[in-house]
């Protein structure tokens, strides 16, 4: 007999998600359901608007990824207008996105999912001095690893636990079974969560120096940045330099380290493979660094056979929503942005308040359903690490190496919950390497007197029908926008973010996205305490505020709201 278990909402993600779980007599996954819960229709607000304005609107799909979504809004109009960006344009915009990477990274990992594995409780039984020894064991040089430092930390945490208020622990599931660290091991990762308190604030302003401010940037304009001041201000560059140094020493020696100590201490859980998904990846790869060699490889993995990784190719992508809230379906290839969906059909919940699922064609999420060659696809760091490391990308194989090697893992131990937390701990300690080459190329150009910023050009020259599409690999996996554009007006306008990607619901096809395929086989120790359902989603980055969207390809009034004051 099953038994349902429904997570509504689940927490610590951007966005809103809803889980529903059958597991069995003894508590393990039967099948499972994972929804987008809110109606967003971002795309329709870009409809009939001037493309150069696309950016600073597709900016607000997410309070996150604002930075992602605009520049990406912003390649699609120079790619219908086939304009060539100068190089340093490029570079400043990547010098943007890498510090994005490294931020999201960081952010994500403690403050959205370390307390999956973190028992705040029960570090404050932990001794302060073996908690220096123990910190040693993942790297030489620890951060902040006094005595005094963590007496200072377990007296903060002892203040909140007696005045009755854990403050950003509080609503944990303290005393799960399946917690596996020990006192000391707490009491290491929550110094570094408070740490990474601060260090979110300093490299956010790293992404604001050429942005303007974050989040929202404003200096990414179609044909190149406006921040050529700050490009020329050496006081600007050595203050960019100087954030992303300090983040560098963070990352060595905390969150790499932190990543080490995870997968040592729930070593059992990955070689169980716990969290594995279907095993199809997908990366479009970028970020120039020499020439042809790019920071991601391109390509797509199916069913884990690392051996055989075909090249991506974007014609095989295809959109569906079966299962999905929207209706009247219209055909079309994505890559000419003609995807589209006239009308949402919201289909009502069950009276219980569950999910309608029983059928094929129940509808159960906000979600569309993306398709790579028919099959889902998982997106992220850990396809992104599997698919340069298997493509023999020198610029990452060593970091990989190094960390399968420290932690007596395999490559395929990466595809599990705890090994998509290592794969984004190994990237972004491999990104803050690469930033400093980028930023030794741009001085390069402005050495030979190369400071061009920003092609010209005449808008009402252009072509007034034309169509365009951006790709970029982002933090949590493939971002891709598609404009067209009409009367130099934009007539149409299409996202398929990371997440739609891995929150994916079924479709006529039956296939479960990553996340549903994660789920099943999980076993729950305490029902009433789904901790490993949270731990396996987490583990993706959900960010369901980039997900969910619709467009209008018609110009039909899909709603009307009206807000009483």
């Amino acid at each position: 007999m099953t038994k349902k278990i429904v997570i509504d909402p689940i927490t610590r993600i951007e966005g809103h998600l809803r889980a529903e779980i059958e597991v069995d007599e003894d508590g393990v996954v039967k099948d499972a359901y994972v929804s987008g819960q809110l109606f967003r229709g971002i795309e329709m607000i870009l409809k009939g608007r001037d493309p150069r304005d696309a950016g600073l609107l597709a900016g607000r799909i997410c309070g996150v990824c604002t930075n992602s979504h605009f520049r990406a809004a912003v390649t699609s109009v120079e790619d219908a207008y086939s304009l060539k960006l100068p190089k340093n344009a490029e570079i400043i915009r990547d010098l943007m996105a890498m510090a994005l990477f490294i931020q999201d990274h960081v952010v994500h990992f403690y403050h959205l999912h370390s307390l999956d594995f973190v028992d705040v409780t029960t570090a404050l039984k932990a001794d302060p001095k073996a908690t220096s020894k123990e910190a040693h064991k993942y790297t030489q040089k620890p951060f902040r690893n006094s005595h005094s430092h963590y007496e200072a930390v377990l007296e903060k945490l002892g203040n909140f636990v007696k005045a009755g208020k854990l403050g950003p622990f509080s609503n944990g599931y303290w005393g799960h079974v399946d917690y596996k660290l020990t006192p000391e091991q707490n009491l290491i990762m929550i110094s570094h969560y408070l740490e990474a308190l601060k260090f979110q604030t300093n490299i956010s302003k790293a992404v604001a120096i050429f942005g303007g401010k974050t989040p929202h940037p404003q200096s990414i304009v179609v044909g190149g940045v406006t921040s050529v001041a700050d490009m020329l201000n050496p006081q600007r560059l050595n203050d960019y330099l100087f954030i992303i140094k300090e983040a560098k020493d963070f990352i060595e020696r905390a969150y790499l380290p932190d990543a080490k100590l995870l997968s040592i201490a729930y070593r059992d859980e990955v070689k169980a493979g716990i969290g594995r998904a279907n095993g199809n990846f997908l990366s479009v790869g970028g970020y120039e660094f020499e020439g042809e060699r790019k920071l991601f490889c391109d390509g797509v993995i199916y069913n884990h056979d690392f051996e055989t990784i075909e090249d991506f190719d974007e014609t095989k992508i295809t959109e569906e929503v079966d299962r999905a809230w929207y209706k009247d379906k219209m055909n079309g290839n994505v890559r000419e942005g003609t995807l589209g969906y006239d009308e949402v059909h919201y289909t009502d919940l069950n009276e219980d308040g569950s999910l309608k699922t029983a059928k094929n064609s129940d509808k159960y999420s906000w979600v569309k359903a993306p398709r790579y060659n028919g099959k889902t696809m998982e997106s992220g760091p850990l396809a992104r690490v599997l698919i340069s490391y298997t493509k023999d990308n020198t610029l990452i194989k060593s970091f990989v190496d190094e960390f399968l090697k420290e932690t007596d893992l395999e490559l395929m131990d990466l595809s599990t919950t705890v090994g998509r937390n290592a794969a984004r701990a190994i990237e972004t300690n491999y990104i803050c390497e690469y930033i400093f080459k980028l930023v030794s190329r741009l001085i390069q150009n402005i050495k030979y007197y190369d400071t061009d910023t920003w092609v010209k050009f005449d808008f009402n020259s252009l072509e007034k029908e034309a169509k365009g599409r951006a790709f970029f690999e982002v933090p949590r996996g493939v971002l891709s926008h598609f404009i067209n554009i009409k009367n130099a007006r934009i007539e149409n306008f299409s996202v398929i973010a990371p997440t739609t990607w891995n929150a994916t619901p079924r479709n006529f096809d039956g296939l479960r996205g990553a996340y549903e395929e994660a789920l099943v086989g999980l076993k729950i120790e305490d029902t009433s305490k789904p901790l490993e359902v949270l731990r396996v989603l987490h583990s993706f980055d959900p960010c369901l505020a980039c997900a969910v969207h619709v467009i209008d390809a018609d110009g039909k009034e899909l709603s009307r709201c009206k807000i009483k004051t």
